[in-house]
């Protein structure tokens, strides 16, 4: 079981990573928020990068503590509120109209749905 924590704080942690890329000014726009922006995202969108990454953080956490990669003790529903947003995460991901954004993050997202989703229920 622990693959799959450990799989899913990787690939979060490089949603992270990425999301810095953007604030930073990386000419990402076509891979994020819908794909409207080519090259560096505006102000608005660096601001809601930033935004996601506190998101997946709290992420990061709970899935970490479910997992038994750290020691914390949550609330029960914090497994299904990440659950939640990981899932919302996936079907925008798969809705987007932009066909670089969908094939690059709808199956990372999904993954990472997968893999959080047997670690809360499984733990």
């Amino acid at each position: 079981m622990i693959v799959f924590t450990v799989l899913y704080v990787v690939l979060c942690t490089a949603t992270v990573f990425f999301q810095v890329g953007l604030i930073a000014g990386a000419p990402w726009g076509h891979l994020t928020q819908g794909g409207r922006v080519q090259g560096p995202l505006p102000k608005s969108g660096r601001i809601a990068a930033l935004v996601s990454i506190f998101i997946l953080a709290g992420m990061i956490v709970v899935v970490a503590a479910k997992g038994g990669l750290i020691r914390l003790d949550l609330p029960g529903w914090a497994g299904w509120v990440a659950l939640t947003i990981q899932s919302l995460s996936m079907v925008a991901n798969w809705a987007t109209p932009s066909v670089p954004e969908r094939r690059l993050w709808a199956p990372i997202v999904t993954t990472m749905f997968a893999c959080m989703a047997i670690t809360i229920l499984l733990n």
